[in-house]
C-alpha cells in the first residue's frame, strides 16, 4: 500500500480522512493521494511536508534535468555565450513556422517538426490551394506516426488586406523616383504595378504615406486619377510580388470573410489601427489573438507597438486565450545564418511577457536558413524560460468561488506542482482543464491526455501544454496506468519521479460531478 503524505500542516487539506481502498497501489505506481475540499484555501502559506517515509520530491529532479548545448545552434557566432541551459528541454513557449518554398518538402517539414516547430502556418495570400493541400497532407502524415507529438495547422486567410500584384522580377525603387499603383489588373512595369483592391484610389489622398511590407519601403502620394495613384519614393528597396500595402493611419474599407459554421477555432490578427479601440470585444469574440507587429507599425506610430504587444498579451492572458507574437522576430536570418542581438532580445521579451507562441514568417517560408532560425528561436525561448524567477510562473491570482471550481483546482494544482517541482498530468475531453492549467503557468510541463484528436491539435498552441492522444477506458486506474507507462516509455518522465495528477474540469471523467481532487504519485515500474 502506498503511503500518504501528510499535508494538513500546510493548510491545504482540512478535515479529510484518507480512504485505504483508494490508496491501493497499481502495478506501475505507488500512489500519494489527496482529496481537496471546497474550503477556501490560503495560497500564501507554504507547503509543509512532514513524513519520515516520503522521499524528498526535490531530490534528483534538478540533478537529472537534461542540459541543452546551445552552442551547436551557431557555434561560430559567439552569440550564445552561455553554453548550457540547466532545464529540461521541453520548451513551454510554442513556435509557429510559416511554410513556403524553402520548407514545403516532406524532408523539410519533418526536420522543422523535429527541430521545434509546433504549428505550421499556411499563408493563403501566397501559393495556391493545391500546394497548401500538399503541405496539410504532409503534416497529417507526420502526426499519424506519434501519440505524443503533434504539429497543428494554421491557415492565415487573406482577409481585408491590400497587396501589390505579381511582378516578373523584383522592381528596384530608388529614393525620389516616381512610382505608380493602378487598380488595373496584370500591370507590372518598372514604374507601375497593379493592386488587388478596386477601392484603393478612393481610400488614399494626396499627402498620404503608403507603406510597403510593413514599412520596409515607403512612398508619398502626389496625385491620383480614377484608376492610378502617383507617388514619390521616400524609402526605396526591392518591390517583389504580392507585397502588403498600408496607408499610415488608415484602414482599408474591405469586408472580412466569415466561416461556414465549421468546427475551427479563429485566431484574430490584430493588425489595423481600427482594432485598437475595440481590443476587448475583438479578443472576447475570438479563440485567440496574433499580434501582427509589422502591420500595426505601419498604421500606428512605431513606438506604440511594444506597448500594444504587452497590452494584447495581458488581455489575452486575463481571458485565458492563447496569444501569438509575430513579424520580424528573426528577419535578418532570411539572408544571414546568425541573428542580431536585438532580435534575440525581441524573442526574450515576448517570452517574458507571457506569449503562448512566437512566429517565424519569411525566415522559414523563403529564407536561406529555416532550420537555424527555428533552432535560435527554440534556444532563446528555452534559455529565457529557465531564467524566470520561480515565483513568477504563477501569474494569476484566484479568489475561490463556488462557480469557479475548475479554476480553483487549476490554481491549487499549479501551486502544488511548482512547490514540489513536478510536472502536471491532466485527462480531458474538451481541453478546458488543460487550458486553465496553462493560464496559471506551471513551472514544468502539462501533459494533457485526450481521447479527441481535434482537442490534441488545438492544445498544442497553449503555453506549457504537451497534448497526447490516448483512448480512455471505463476504468480510471487502468487509464492512469497506461498513461504513466506511456510517459515512462517515451522518456518524458523518469522512474521514481513524482507527478501531479488533476481530476477536475467541465466534464467529469471517472468521477461524480461534485468530486474534484488532486493526486501526487511516484512513478514506479
Amino acid at each position: 500500500m502506498a503511503k500518504t503524505m501528510n499535508l494538513s500542516t500546510g493548510m491545504f487539506i482540512s478535515g479529510v480522512k484518507s480512504n485505504p481502498n483508494r490508496l491501493s497501489s497499481t502495478n506501475n505506481v505507488s500512489q500519494l493521494f489527496f482529496l481537496w475540499t471546497r474550503k477556501t484555501i490560503s495560497t500564501r502559506q507554504k507547503l509543509a511536508v512532514k513524513s519520515a517515509n516520503i522521499v524528498d520530491p526535490f531530490r534528483g529532479i534538478s540533478e537529472n534535468r537534461e542540459k541543452i548545448d546551445s552552442s551547436d545552434v551557431n557555434s561560430d557566432s559567439g552569440l550564445f555565450g552561455l553554453a548550457q541551459v540547466n532545464l529540461n528541454d521541453r520548451r513551454k513557449t510554442k513556435i509557429v513556422c510559416t511554410i513556403g518554398p524553402s520548407t514545403s518538402s516532406r524532408e523539410m517539414i519533418w526536420k522543422l517538426a523535429e527541430t521545434g516547430m509546433n504549428v505550421a502556418r499556411l499563408n493563403m495570400s501566397h501559393g495556391d490551394h493545391a500546394s497548401h493541400k500538399k503541405t496539410i497532407d504532409l503534416v497529417k502524415e507526420y502526426n499519424a506516426q506519434f501519440e505524443e507529438k503533434v504539429v497543428a495547422i494554421m491557415l492565415d486567410t487573406k482577409g481585408p488586406e491590400v497587396r501589390s500584384g505579381d511582378v516578373v522580377q523584383p522592381i528596384l525603387l530608388k529614393e525620389g523616383q516616381e512610382f505608380c499603383f493602378t487598380i488595373k489588373r496584370g500591370i507590372s512595369r518598372e514604374d507601375t504595378v497593379s493592386v488587388n483592391y478596386d477601392g484603393f484610389v478612393n481610400d488614399v489622398e494626396v499627402g498620404d504615406v503608403i507603406l510597403v511590407d510593413g514599412g520596409m519601403m515607403s512612398l508619398a502620394v502626389k496625385s491620383k486619377t480614377k484608376d492610378l495613384v502617383k507617388c514619390e519614393v521616400i524609402d526605396g528597396g526591392e518591390l517583389k510580388s504580392r507585397r502588403h500595402l498600408n496607408v499610415r493611419g488608415k484602414s482599408a474599407n474591405l469586408p472580412s470573410i466569415t466561416g461556414c459554421n465549421a468546427d475551427i477555432h479563429v485566431i484574430v490578427k490584430i493588425e489595423s489601427a481600427d482594432s485598437i479601440p475595440n481590443l476587448h470585444s475583438i479578443i472576447s469574440a475570438s479563440d485567440g489573438a496574433m499580434v501582427a507587429r509589422g502591420d500595426l507599425g505601419a498604421e500606428l506610430p512605431i513606438e506604440d507597438v511594444p506597448l500594444l504587444q504587452e497590452d494584447i498579451i495581458r488581455r489575452c492572458h486575463s481571458m485565458q486565450k492563447p496569444v501569438i507574437v509575430a513579424t520580424n522576430m528573426l528577419e535578418s536570418m532570411i539572408d544571414h545564418p546568425t541573428p542580431t542581438r536585438a532580435e534575440v532580445s525581441d524573442i526574450a521579451i515576448a517570452v517574458r511577457e507571457g506569449a503562448d507562441a512566437i512566429m517565424l514568417s519569411g525566415e522559414t517560408a523563403h529564407g536561406k536558413y529555416p532550420l537555424k532560425a527555428v533552432k535560435v528561436m527554440h534556444t532563446v525561448a528555452l534559455r529565457t524560460e529557465s531564467s524566470q524567477p520561480f515565483n513568477s510562473t504563477l501569474r494569476g491570482q484566484f479568489v475561490a468561488h463556488e462557480s469557479h471550481m475548475g479554476a480553483m483546482f487549476a490554481f491549487q494544482a499549479t501551486t502544488m506542482a511548482n512547490t514540489l517541482a513536478v510536472p502536471v498530468i491532466v485527462f480531458t475531453r474538451t481541453g478546458s482543464m488543460a487550458i486553465l492549467l496553462s493560464h496559471y503557468r506551471p513551472s514544468l510541463t502539462i501533459f494533457a491526455f485526450t481521447n479527441v484528436e481535434r482537442v490534441k491539435q488545438r492544445l498544442v498552441l497553449y503555453h506549457g501544454v504537451m497534448p497526447i492522444y490516448m483512448q480512455f477506458s471505463n476504468d480510471a486506474e487502468e487509464t492512469f496506468s497506461r498513461a504513466l507507462n506511456l510517459l515512462l516509455r517515451k522518456g518524458l518522465v523518469k522512474e521514481g519521479q513524482y507527478v501531479t495528477l488533476v481530476q477536475s474540469g467541465a466534464q467529469p471523467i471517472w468521477r461524480r460531478e461534485s468530486i474534484h481532487h488532486i493526486q501526487v504519485r511516484k512513478l514506479q515500474t
